[in-house]
This record gives structure tokens, sequence and C-alpha cells, in this order.
């Protein structure tokens, strides 16, 4: 199935709507029609019974991706034994054979003009010659996919990238029958120094059923929310965070002080303390926010984890149309170093 043209793509929407199938305002949206109030009132119940079974027919559609969520389960299982000798090639935990290393590149070389396949033949021997220690597996498999893929680059900072030079792999799974639908992101990391987390997680939440107040926009499941989870950091290292220190002068005897706090910072692993939509609506930046993590959620379960390295290779971003690059303002932080930055606080009052 082709994942790009499905119409189980997820949608990010912040609220939870509860389906109830006989309520009239499905109905109501036909009084919008131009000129639908001019028609005869026989041909009206005739629309009205026609939206009835459209509604119906859109509850037969949730039941049928409800079944495609359980196709995916099943083949999930089916998928995962690649994906196991995946982890342990990139990881170098096994060395693939002779046989399982072959690739037809011979046409690949064809191409290439002659000039280019001497210079490249020099690079290879001159990799060959400097790389006497031969690496474990595949260095930097996942951190290289982040700086490929322009949505999780905009996610990467600089002080990310050596926390994920140990990153391992990333699976996805799915609910289990009868359970709510869902399916959570799994990311795997070697024993590091940073945290003590030996794998992060982050559920996605689903629902496959026509809203109440709009049943006729289902389009198939749609994440409705998500958790993430907590990140054990080891003192001083975590990088969702920085050090800001900042002066403070004494009211009465006009001495300063100098005081530090910790404030956030852009980083990729505040992507496991996604912000929750509040019960009472959200605004316009908030449900931006929570779309773009939905549609990143999506993404990972979708094409990188399924197609990693062909990610690695740079080949799937050729041909990889799911997704727009939109040209977005932001405003521009100013950002510290690592040792922070020293603010003026104004007075303080010992008293308080």
């Amino acid at each position: 199935m082709d994942r790009k043209n499905e119409k189980s793509e997820a949608k990010g929407k912040g609220g939870n709507k509860h389906f109830q199938s006989d309520k009239p305002e499905g109905f109501l949206q036909a009084e919008r029609t131009l000129n639908f109030h001019l028609l005869p009132k026989t041909v009206k119940r005739r629309v009205y019974a026609l939206k009835r079974l459209q509604l119906q027919s859109a509850n037969i559609e949730a039941k049928f991706y409800e079944e495609v969520h359980e196709l995916e389960r099943k083949y999930a299982g089916l998928y995962q034994p690649n994906f196991d000798k995946r982890r342990d090639i990139v990881a170098g935990a096994v060395e693939p054979t002779d046989e399982e290393c072959e690739w037809q590149s011979d046409r690949e070389e064809e191409e290439l003009a002659e000039d280019l396949q001497k210079k490249a033949a020099l690079e290879e021997k001159q990799a060959d010659s400097a790389g006497a220690d031969d690496p474990r597996g595949v260095p930097e498999f996942w951190l290289t996919i982040f700086k490929r893929v322009d949505m999780l680059a905009e996610m990467l900072q600089e002080h990310d990238e050596p926390i994920l030079k140990h990153l391992q792999d990333i699976t996805v799974k799915f609910s289990e029958p009868g359970q709510p639908m869902s399916f959570t992101l799994e990311f795997y990391f070697e024993p590091n120094s940073y945290f003590s987390n030996t794998v992060l997680t982050k559920v996605y939440k689903m629902k496959s059923e026509p809203d109440a107040e709009d049943p006729f926009s289902f389009e198939g499941p749609e994440i409705i929310d998500c958790e993430g989870c907590k990140i054990d950091w080891h003192k001083g290292k975590d990088v969702t965070v920085r050090i800001v220190k900042k002066k403070q002068k004494h009211k009465g005897r006009g001495t300063v002080r100098t005081v530090t706090k910790e404030v956030p910072q852009e980083s990729f692993f505040n992507f496991f303390n996604p912000e929750k939509a509040s019960p009472d609506g959200m605004d316009v930046d908030l449900d931006f926010t929570l779309t773009t993590d939905f549609e990143i959620g999506h993404f990972f379960r979708e094409r990188v984890i399924p197609r990693a390295v062909l990610y690695f290779t740079g080949e799937a971003l050729e041909d990889d149309e799911s997704y727009e690059e939109e040209d977005l303002e932001e405003g521009e932080e100013e950002d510290l170093d690592d040792e922070g930055e020293e603010e003026d606080e104004g007075d303080f009052d010992p008293t308080a």
C-alpha cells in the first residue's frame, strides 16, 4: 500500500470529541449549501436521507481503517526480523556475510563518467588506508538520517548531536487488539554519559471515527493526543535547559550578587515532553505546535523507520513527496554559551 496516497495520513487535531451518530449538527451543514433553502420540502427530506446514508458510509469506512490498523499490527511482526537484523548490523553486533553484502551496483558504476570513476576509486583507496581501524557497524547511522531529513534537522541542535551518536535503533509498536488505537515510537540508546534511560518512548493516541460536529470530513484515522516520557538526565547533562547567570542589586546596601537558574532551550529531546491541549481550547501557536508534533510522529512511523537505510544514503529524499516545505517567519533568539550569560535583573529585596 502506498502510504503517500493513503487517506489515513495523520491530521493533527488537539481536541478529543465523542462521536454520536444521531446528532443533528451534521445535517445542518446542508443549510449552508447555496440555495438549499429554496428547494421544495419534499426534496429536502430526500437530501437528508442521502446524507444519512453518507453518514452510515463514513461509519463503515471507520471500521475499515480499524481493520487496516490490525493488519498493520500483524505485518509489523513480519517486518520485525528484518528490523532486528538492521539494528544488529548498524550497532556492529553482527557482521553480514559476503552473500548478504552483495548488491548490483555495476549498472550504477557504468553510468559514471570515467573521470568520476577514477576519483571515486582514489577516494575509496584513501578511505581504506585511513581506516585501518575498522569502525563498528555503521557509525552515526541515525544521526546522519536526522541531518538529512529536513523535518528532523529543524529539531536538531548542535548540543543534541553527541547524544544521538548513541542512538542504536528506532521502532514502532501498534496497540494490541481491543485497546484504543495508538502507536508507540521507541528510541533505543546505548549506555552514555547523558542519561540513564536505555529507551525513550512517545505514544500517539488515535481515533478512527467521524467527528460528531463534522462527520463528513472523515478521511481516516487521526492522531488526537501524544504522551512522552521522563528522561533521567545525569547531573549537568540536560540539554533541554541552559544555565543563566543574573545579577541582583541589594536595595538597601547596594551590594550585588549573582544568581543562576535554568531556562528552557531548543533541543530534539523536547520531543519527549510534548505540550498538551487545554480542555478549554488552544491558540493558533499551540495548534500549530501540536499539528507539527503529530506530523513528525507519523513521519517516523510511515517513512523513516521502514526505509531508514534509504534516508541514510539520501535515496529516499529524492522521491519523498509526503511533506512540503513551508517558509515560516520565526523570531530570533540569542544563544548562550555553555557557561551561560549574565543579565541585570534589577534590585532584590533580601526580606522577600
